[in-house]
């Protein structure tokens, strides 16, 4: 289990560096999700062929396909949702995707959630309301339903991996990469992007390391804990979001989004460390 945790862990570090890079590329963001896909699905084919193959492990059709199309859904809804309203509303409604996971994963994988699992869904959501209490605003409905509408897929992503444990979850992220790259076709023909430094290093960057790496991780880790827990474990990604800006840019978090750091934290680590002891 701790493998499995591990994994997600770094996994949700590599996906909290999206925000930064992206900042630094002035393409259509639908090209950036498309070709950063596209360049994923190459390194992660290149893994799956070179180094690890994955041998006589065969994945069910329906969770499979079901998975890929819910996670190129969840990575184009958080896009639209950040253009149409807050960054902090997006990043906190999107985050509700460990309950749907919860609720999912009892329902379909019959993996109930420990009374641990429920206390620590409570506290990432008091953490939460700390965290972003200065930057959580009003804003367009339709972007905060996108953005709740992605948090329930991201969820239910997890739940269809999860569903792959006896196969191979990670063909389901390859297809997912490239059926995205599929539906950003039309935008990269209206929107064709320029090439140059300051672009393609921080898109080679997100295919291959941001979003490669950080797939074969979700993958590994899916096969060796619940829903609910790596969704509880990747919840670290949005605290890492402003500690990047503030490394870069020099913005520092005010005290409450401190505070709710550290309860979030706390809620991650005390069910996993009560659950070894069991």
């Amino acid at each position: 289990m701790l493998a499995g945790q591990g994994a997600v862990f770094l996994c949700a570090i590599l996906w909290s560096s999206s925000g930064l890079f992206i900042k630094l590329m002035d393409w259509h963001p639908m090209v950036i999700t498309g070709l950063r896909s596209l360049i994923a699905a190459l390194f992660m084919l290149g893994v799956r062929t070179f180094i690890f193959k994955p041998g006589r492990q065969k994945n069910k059709k329906g969770p499979l396909w079901a998975g890929a199309f819910v996670y190129s859904f969840t990575m184009f809804t958080f896009v639209i949702a950040n253009r149409l309203t807050t960054a902090a509303n997006v990043i906190v409604l999107q985050y509700s995707a460990p309950v749907w996971a919860a609720l999912l994963g009892w329902i379909v994988l019959k993996e109930r959630p420990r009374w641990q699992h429920w206390v620590a869904l409570a506290c990432v959501f008091g953490g939460f309301t700390l965290f972003f209490r200065d930057g959580f605003s009003t804003a367009a409905s339709l972007g905060d339903s996108i953005a709740v509408l992605s948090g329930l897929l991201f969820g239910a992503h997890s739940v269809l991996m999860r569903m792959q444990k006896d196969g191979n979850p990670a063909d389901c992220m390859l297809l997912s990469h490239v059926v995205t790259f599929i539906i950003s076709i039309p935008f990269i023909i209206l929107y064709p992007p320029e090439l140059n430094s300051s672009s393609v290093l921080p898109i080679v960057y997100m295919g291959i390391v941001q979003i490669g790496c950080a797939s074969l991780l979700y993958s590994y880790g899916l096969k060796r804990i619940t829903a609910v827990q790596a969704m509880l474990t990747a919840v670290i990604e949005p605290l890492l979001n402003p500690v990047w800006v503030f490394l870069v840019i020099g913005e520092r978090p005010s005290v409450s989004a401190l505070i709710g750091g550290g309860i979030i934290l706390v809620a991650i680590l005390i069910p996993n460390l009560l659950l070894k002891q069991r």
